[in-house]
């Protein structure tokens, strides 16, 4: 029943995007006199859509944030600093914003080239010792191609109060994302991926344990109505050892609305489900959420259900500052009693 539940998420995420599309974005008329003084009449591509005859993405109704892009045509394939290998990020979705909880495994679907600056202060319950832990860490992502990213989604140090956790370097995790499906006239977006978690951290921070784990994920987004952003994104946490390591899985969601250009109202709301505990954790029956895979035995069918409410500031169209609170809806804590994240973006 309950492999059924998280199969059930990733199957009702999936169909949301395989729907049939709303209404179909227009294409606009303009008109630009020639030097005989005929006015010959084009079709422009609708707004946030790719060229017809060439690799250029074009805005029929650009938006200046300030950056680098704004009002002005440029090729999604330009490399970055002329390497040739990364490419700048796809501006075609400009408008969603990057979901912040669940840092590590809840992915924007985009095919983005960023560094994430991630702050967290993670408030411990009593009963897990109390005190605090506090997470710095750096994301990076790099468009590869048309459909694929290269994405970096753990490292960083971690610093605690708690006594079971102590000062330390955390594990590291990278992998690949995969564009499925990217409407940009009904802005739509699909994409799946997988990251490894290799066990290269410290112990003292319960780092470097098993033998590495591999998460499965799919991601989707799509814009509702002119201000409304939803981004959706379930997965599974796999470890190689599952006697030093549990399997979970998670359903995330993000819904914000924009006001004005610059600045978004959002909420998050993550589900993190246990489906096979481990042997060796310190604490029978509570699991390290999503930063610690502890193994612990016991907690094979417990479920977490998180909220979150938080804003996120545009200071222009390369960059992203948000702060989120979180805080558990359920009786069942673990290892949270309430978390606040503070993120800072620069993407090329």
């Amino acid at each position: 029943m309950t492999h059924r539940r998280s199969i059930h998420a990733l199957f009702l995420l999936s169909s949301i995007f395989l729907t049939a599309a709303g209404a179909q974005a227009q294409p606009t008329l303009t008109h630009h006199q020639g030097p005989d003084g005929t006015v010959p009449i084009q079709v422009a591509p609708a707004p946030w859509s790719e060229s017809q005859n060439s690799n250029v993405y074009s805005l029929s109704s650009p938006q200046d944030f300030g950056g680098n892009y704004g009002g002005n045509s440029f090729s999604p394939n330009d490399s970055l600093l002329g390497f040739g290998l990364v490419k700048r990020s796809n501006h075609a979705f400009d408008d969603f914003i990057s979901p912040m909880t669940n840092p590590l495994f809840f992915e924007d679907p985009r095919n983005l080239t960023e560094a994430r600056a991630i702050f967290a202060n993670h408030k411990v319950p009593l009963a897990a010792g109390g005190g605090d832990v506090q997470v710095y860490a750096v994301q990076l992502r790099a468009r590869l191609s048309e459909n694929v990213s290269l994405i970096a989604t753990k490292d960083g140090y971690i610093t605690s109060s708690n006594p079971l956790v102590a000062d330390g370097w955390a594990d590291i995790a990278a992998g690949l994302k995969f564009n499925l499906l990217r409407d940009t006239q009904n802005q739509r977006l699909l994409s799946a991926g997988f990251t490894f978690d290799l066990p290269t951290g410290e112990a003292a921070p319960l780092q470097g344990n098993g033998h590495g784990e591999l998460h499965l994920f799919m991601t989707g987004a799509r814009k509702l109505g002119q201000r409304v952003h939803w981004i959706s994104a379930s997965g599974f946490r796999l470890p190689l050892n599952t006697t030093d390591e549990s399997t979970s899985s998670y359903f995330s969601n993000h819904l914000d609305y924009q006001i004005g250009q610059r600045v978004y109202l959002f909420s998050e709301t993550n589900w993190f489900h246990w489906l096979k505990s481990g042997r060796d954790g310190a604490i029978a029956g509570v699991e390290g959420f999503d930063l610690i895979n502890m193994g612990s035995p016991g907690v094979a069918g417990n479920d977490i259900v998180t909220q979150a409410f938080g804003v996120k500031f545009k200071p222009n169209g390369n960059s992203e500052l948000g702060v989120a609170f979180e805080f558990p809806l359920t009786a069942r804590e673990d290892i949270i009693d309430n978390r606040l994240t503070v993120d800072w973006i620069i993407r090329f």
